[in-house]
């Protein structure tokens, strides 16, 4: 007679058969391997059924415009539409004095004065022979700050003095580009450069 599975024959355990063991076997594995799935399912949520895409309709609704009648229709000529003559062309060029109280060109007059005051000095020669005098000049910038344009429009009656005020501008050139406020693409610059000896009375 066979011994019955998992009883003992003379002290000796007598294994279950081969098919048992490989049900048990698959069983467990099948086990770890679900709850496996379970744990990567919860730390990496997978959506098993994903849900279908919405597809929306949109319509665009214009509102209504009041159609011309033929009178106001024929009466309309759009080559004889003259432009607005309120609405001022954009300027190409500008003159200011570098006192303007001009909005637009204040902060850039002001630069402009101030790079001529550090290359600006009274001639020597001029103050040791007690020379006076006013020198009024017009220069122009592009909107780099380029030196353009240089001319004397009142001369002193010293050459002397005359010479100076050239140099200086030349020397101060080229200036800061113009800021957002100058929108011209020339500025003409005038400027009077008064040559005084503050100890003579």
């Amino acid at each position: 007679m066979a011994p019955e599975t998992g009883t003992m024959v003379n002290d000796v355990p007598v294994l279950p058969p081969r098919g048992k063991v490989m049900k048990i076997c698959l069983v467990v594995s099948l086990l770890t391997h679900l709850s496996m799935l379970l744990g990567i399912q919860k730390a990496f949520p997978i959506n098993w059924f994903p849900e279908p895409l919405r597809t929306y309709h949109v319509e665009l609704i214009r509102p209504p415009i009041d159609p011309l009648n033929d009178e106001e229709a024929s009466g309309t000529d759009l080559a004889k539409i003259k432009p607005d003559e309120n609405k001022s062309p954009e300027k190409v060029e500008d003159t200011i004095s570098l006192d303007t109280k001009d909005k637009r060109y204040v902060s850039y007059a002001k630069v402009i004065k101030e790079r001529l005051k550090l290359f600006w000095e009274y001639p020597r020669e001029a103050r040791e022979n007690l020379i006076e005098g006013k020198v009024l000049v017009l220069f122009t910038l592009n909107r780099q700050g380029d030196l353009k344009n240089l001319k004397i429009l009142l001369p002193a009656s010293y050459e002397i003095l005359d010479k100076e005020t050239l140099r200086t501008i030349r020397t101060a050139a080229p200036f800061p580009p113009f800021p957002g406020s100058v929108t011209v693409k020339r500025l003409n610059i005038k400027a009077s450069f008064a040559y005084r000896l503050t100890s003579r009375r």
